[in-house]
This record gives structure tokens, C-alpha cells and sequence, in this order.
């Protein structure tokens, strides 16, 4: 898709442009270490991508784009720290590298710096601007906080999952799309159109992203395998395990999941009832589904079709993703 290596391109280069110089080096090299890496830096490309959609001036949406960036790598280094996790995009992660309380510093670094490169847009859009992003913060910390909730919750609902995911995933996916749609000037409706979009493609997104935990190929994916069962993670696969499984299967993973342990008889066990109970195909099943749901809001903007194609093309690039 050319239209994605050209975004990739632009945020590239602004990120070399604004790459951190401040001292300590012992504060802001870990905070450069992680936005070198990069990814595929999907949430800044959406800032992008919205603003031209709007017929807005890319570059009053750079910077915004890039904050967009700090502050979700800022979420990636907690998240690391919380989960223990020892691999982020296949390196080493900061706390790993550092120790916890860099760890905590640099990414307390991206979330101020973020704030910073809002300041340059106009005062109104300004305002609606960081309304949001401070809202979408403040949502996906109660996000992650019902992910460590259901860790020991027992009675974890469908519902309680997908408002997790919308917090933790989806809102700051609506909000990147959103965000490029105000500096660009679109009208509410539209503006709101574009965040729902966003939304659902999120939380399809981080369906699979629970997907390839257990059935990705762990190269290409950059993370452990199987770490969300490590973790006792109630992951839409676990819920589907349990609607679907037999009596003695839910009382299997009620005992697997009643500890947590680096033993490898516990993710066979787990994996093994995921397989009899086809969750895999039920989960891929429930990401078309959303991204179906998001398709529809961005077919009530009134733009010509061939200005949202790459929209829809985005949408389903990352729900084919390995990794």
C-alpha cells in the first residue's frame, strides 16, 4: 500500500527531526530507544490520514501525530513493566535494559512530551485537541486497570471484556482518527463518524492481537508466546473457552488460571482446550464482525469513496497482520 509508506515516511522523518537531545542521556536514550523501533506506527499515520481525508494542512498535524506516538509508547513501557515483559518488537524492553524505575521515569517523559507538541494548533483546536487526548488517557488507564482486575476476577463478562479492550485498545485508535479530523476542521458529525471507525477497528485489533498471543508465529509476532495465559489474562479466547467448553474443561481452567506460573504443562493445558473449543475461529469470526461495524461509520461521511478507500484498505491490512 503505497498510501501507508508515505505516512510512514512522514512520521519517520519527523521523528528524526524531534528526536530527544535533552539531558540526562540517562532519561531520554531509553525514550529514544523505544521510538526508534518503531513499529508500524499505525497511530500517528491516523492522525495523518484523517487530516487529509478533511483536506487539512499536514503539517499542523505532525506534531500532533508524534504525541499521539510518545504517548502510546509511553503505555507500551508501563504495560512492560506491569506485565514483566522481557521482549517488546522483538528487543529487550526498557525496564529489562534499565531497571523499573527508568523505566517508569522515561515513559512519565513520553506522556509530558506528548503534551508539549499539541502546543503549536491554534487555540481552539488546541483545546478540543487535548480535551480528548487527556479524556482517551484517562480511559485507558481505567482500561488497563480492569485488565488487572480480571486477573483474579472470576465472573468476567463478554460485555466487561469489550468495554476493557474499547478502553485499553479502541478509544486511543478513535481518538488518533478523530484528532486529525479536528485540526483539519471537519464538522462534528463527521468527526465522530471517523472516531467510531477508529473504534471498532481497535477493538478488532486487539481481538487479534489476543488471537495471535496463542495462535500467531511468535517471530513475527515480537512478544513471548502465549504470554496473556502466563498472566491469567481473561482474553476474549478464555471467554470463549468457557462459553464453550464442557464442565470439566471450565473447571480445568479455572485451575490453570487460578495461578500464575511460568509452567509449560499450564499453557499446553490452556491451548489444548482452546483448540477443542475453536476459539480461534470464533475470535476471527468476532474481528470481522467489528471491522464490518466500523466499515459502516465510515460510509456516513460524506467524502467521495475514493478519498476513504485507503480507509478500508488500512482496516483490513491490519486484521491480515502475522505480527
Amino acid at each position: 500500500m503505497e498510501f501507508l509508506d508515505r505516512y510512514q515516511q512522514i512520521v519517520a522523518e519527523a521523528i528524526t527531526k524531534y528526536t530527544f537531545k535533552d539531558k540526562p542521556a540517562e532519561l531520554y536514550d531509553p525514550m529514544n530507544y523505544i521510538i526508534s523501533h518503531g513499529g508500524k506506527r499505525l497511530r500517528p499515520i491516523m492522525v495523518l490520514m484523517a487530516c487529509d481525508l478533511f483536506g487539512g494542512d499536514l503539517k499542523q498535524a505532525i506534531k500532533p501525530a508524534l504525541a499521539i506516538e510518545f504517548f502510546h509508547n509511553f503505555t507500551l513501557i508501563h504495560d512492560d513493566i506491569m506485565d514483566e515483559a522481557p521482549l517488546r518488537r522483538n528487543k529487550p524492553t526498557i525496564h529489562t535494559l534499565h531497571g523499573i524505575n527508568v523505566g517508569i521515569l522515561s515513559g512519565d517523559g513520553l506522556m509530558l512530551k506528548a503534551y508539549k507538541f499539541f502546543e503549536d494548533l491554534e487555540p481552539e483546536i488546541f483545546k478540543a485537541c487535548i480535551r480528548i487526548f487527556t479524556h482517551t488517557g484517562l480511559l485507558l488507564c481505567e482500561g488497563q486497570q480492569y485488565d488487572i482486575n480480571f486477573e483474579t476476577q472470576e465472573d468476567v463478562t463478554y460485555d466487561d471484556y469489550i468495554r476493557m479492550i474499547t478502553y485499553k485498545t479502541g478509544v486511543l485508535s478513535a481518538s488518533s482518527f478523530e484528532i486529525g479530523a479536528l485540526i483539519a476542521r471537519a464538522n462534528f458529525k463527521d468527526a465522530k463518524a471517523i472516531f467510531n471507525f477508529g473504534k471498532h477497528i481497535g477493538i478488532a485489533f486487539q481481538i487479534m492481537d489476543d488471537y495471535l498471543d496463542v495462535f500467531g508465529d511468535q517471530a513475527q509476532f515480537g512478544k513471548k508466546h502465549a504470554g496473556d495465559i502466563y498472566e491469567n489474562k481473561k482474553t476474549i479466547l478464555y471467554l470463549l473457552a468457557r462459553e464453550h467448553g464442557t464442565d470439566e474443561e471450565r473447571k480445568e481452567l479455572d485451575h490453570w488460571y487460578g495461578k500464575k506460573t511460568d509452567n509449560i504443562d499450564k499453557v499446553y493445558g490452556v491451548e489444548k482446550i482452546f483448540r477443542r473449543t475453536k476459539v480461534d475461529e470464533k475470535a476471527l469470526r468476532l474481528i470481522q464482525k467489528h471491522n464490518e461495524i466500523g466499515q459502516s461509520y465510515l460510509e456516513k461521511i460524506n467524502i467521495p469513496e475514493d478519498k476513504k478507500k485507503p480507509f478500508a484498505e488500512l482496516a483490513n491490512y491490519l486484521l491480515r497482520r502475522e505480527s
